[in-house]
């Protein structure tokens, strides 16, 4: 319209100031409840696979090198945190193998004795990591070993940024039934076995039988004490199915896992992840597959010369099984065959430190650890199990006297025998 000027430019005015307090109201100040509590609630899902591999290190076989992110035709890193032994018995076969399927793996060795479960060891690892530059999620740690190495390997990978992902590969019976297929980690500290430690599942267990074929006698009984305490508390089959066997479980007839050793393998393992699947992080105490670790570490950490975790564990469940027995929960018979089966895999039932005075010591100390109550699981039968929360000084004594009294006898029929 004529005459009416044209808009000007926007006028674009200062912001009105505002005055700070001079002062804090310690009144006005504050937010008002419910502002001063906060409850903050996740759920972060573990999902982890268990796999029996026969061959695992044969060039041609892509599992371990599809787990740590290779076997694509392209170089791919990772951390191999390998048991001293096994290092000595495999380095070649795992070099070729990481050859074979362009793996650049960073070595690490580590101690596999119990002395060497340690806090300085797992550092170790973490700076092995740091050596390597190791990509925080991207890149994996192999744990390979036994128990031990598998508790050390598994505890650094828990701590180092908070937690990287690791595999592992048990290569001993008691790892690859056992210690190698659940979530725990941990070191020795002080005078205490597992004092320090985490729940950080593998993101995969790889059990290869065929490492089995290297191991020590010894380290057979030593793996096979835990096969027994899941047959005790849990599979009658399987008490059996040992009984069968006793004479025939060797490092080669593990290493060619037959049909019966495939069963003796498999049942302990799916017993043992039954167990441990719906209680992973042990909200409940009262655990079946404690069985056998409740006197222990005491033991396992004070004997001289050093006992192995299942000569340990079978010298506990003896004392257990006589428990159980003079509680009426294990007829007699039972009881004798559990002791025999015990002494048939060369397991010790007794050891001279084994005094009542060190029972109770260790009990206190399970008492502790188990939030205030024993929770002692003793067999209710063959095959399953009932928990003690009652057991007195007195009958740990009387304890002690049936398995002196009862390898008193075993010894004198032995030599009846040989006579």
């Amino acid at each position: 319209m004529p005459g009416t000027p044209l808009p000007g430019p926007t006028t674009h005015h200062r912001p009105t100031a505002h005055h700070r307090p001079t002062g804090l109201n310690p009144v006005a100040d504050l937010p008002k409840p419910p502002g001063l509590h906060w409850n903050i609630r996740a759920e972060q899902p573990v999902a982890y696979s268990v796999s029996m591999v026969r061959g695992l290190l044969d060039l041609d076989d892509p599992t371990l090198a599809r787990a740590v992110g290779g076997g694509h035709g392209r170089p791919f890193r990772c951390l191999l945190a390998i048991d001293s032994a096994v290092d000595t018995l495999y380095h070649e076969r795992f070099a070729a193998y990481f050859d074979r399927w362009l793996i650049d793996a960073t070595w690490q060795v580590v101690q596999g004795d119990e002395d060497a479960k340690s806090l300085e060891q797992a550092v170790l690892v973490t700076e092995a990591m740091s050596r390597m530059g190791i990509l925080r999620r991207a890149e994996k740690v192999v744990a390979v070993g036994g128990g031990v190495v598998l508790d050390i390997v598994g505890f650094a990978a828990s701590m180092y940024r908070r937690g990287v992902p690791y595999i592992r590969v048990p290569t001993t019976l008691v790892g690859q039934i056992d210690a190698g297929i659940g979530v725990k980690t941990g070191i020795n500290h002080g005078h205490h076995k597992n004092r320090l430690g985490a729940y950080f599942a593998p993101e995969l267990a790889l059990i290869d039988p065929h490492f089995l074929r290297t191991i020590d006698p010894r380290h057979v009984a030593n793996g096979t004490a835990e096969v027994i305490k899941m047959a005790l508390v849990k599979d009658a089959v399987l008490f059996d199915l040992l009984e069968a066997t006793v004479g025939d479980i060797t490092p080669e007839t593990l290493g060619g896992c037959g049909s019966a050793v495939s069963e003796v393998l498999s049942r302990a393992i799916s017993g043992m992840l039954d167990e441990l699947e719906p209680n992973l992080w042990e909200q409940v105490l009262e655990r079946s597959v404690d069985y056998g670790h409740t006197f222990s570490p005491s033991l396992e950490l004070r004997a001289d010369p050093p006992l192995l975790h299942g000569e340990a564990v079978a010298v506990d469940m003896a004392i257990c099984l006589a428990l159980a027995h003079l509680r009426g929960h294990l007829s007699a018979h039972d009881t004798d065959r559990a002791l025999r089966l015990l002494q048939g895999f060369r397991l010790p039932v007794a050891h001279p430190i084994f005094t009542q005075e060190l029972l109770e010591e260790a009990l206190a100390d399970a008492v502790k650890h188990r939030d205030g109550l024993q929770r002692v699981p003793l067999t209710r039968g063959i095959g399953s199990v009932v928990f003690a929360n009652d057991l007195t000084p007195a009958e740990l004594g009387r304890a002690l006297e049936f398995i002196g009294a009862w390898t008193t006898d075993a010894r004198a029929e032995l030599v009846g025998a040989a006579v």
